[in-house]
């Protein structure tokens, strides 16, 4: 079995932040595959495991809040037996440009607070991950404040083609053909 597992924060002042670009792929991907309603387990929204390109995967958004995000995946995966290369999570990265995907199977977690969660959780670097690009800040403004942010329109009116971008790269894993990393996009507004 897999886990399949969006990072962001639960809460309306975070719907379409740049921080929750996990949550609104992962949202995608069970609305395509038509999982219907989650259940609440693993302190987060559950879709139990699903037959897709002929293997068992399940889906996980935890609502632990980005920082505690290895709670919920620790949790899960133990429960499941399911061991960390098995285990993809979706995540925002300010260090990409908007509109452009990055896969990996290992690595650190490039200062990605819910990464670091999850990787120490799960006592690995080998957890695969996607990273959807949500640009840098602009200037000298703060980080924080950059990710918490909402999308622009123009970004918002984009995102079916980053929903496609990440469905793709997801297809590609479970198929077993991303190697060790790849990099996938859309045309971003400017």
């Amino acid at each position: 079995m897999k886990l399949v597992v969006g990072l962001g924060n639960p809460g309306p002042e975070y719907a379409w932040s740049r921080h929750n670009a996990g949550w609104l792929v992962l949202d995608s991907i069970v609305a395509k595959i038509g999982l219907g309603e989650p259940r609440m387990k693993f302190g987060g929204a559950f879709w139990s495991a699903v037959s897709l390109e002929n293997g068992s995967v399940a889906f996980l958004k935890p609502f632990t809040y980005m920082n505690l995000s290895g709670t919920a995946v620790s949790e899960s995966s133990r429960y499941y037996g399911i061991a960390p290369a098995d285990v993809y999570v979706i995540s925002d990265d300010a260090a990409i440009p908007f509109g452009k995907l990055r896969f990996r199977r290992a690595g650190s977690a490039g200062g990605h607070k819910g990464l670091a969660s999850i990787i120490g959780a799960l006592g690995t670097l080998d957890v695969p991950r996607l990273r959807i690009g949500v640009g840098a800040p602009p200037g000298t403004a703060d980080m924080r404040g950059w990710v918490l942010g909402r999308f622009a329109k123009e970004q918002r009116e984009a995102w079916p083609g980053v929903d496609d971008a990440a469905w793709t790269a997801l297809v590609k894993w479970l198929r077993g053909e991303s190697g060790p990393g790849f990099t996938l996009g859309i045309t971003a507004p400017k």
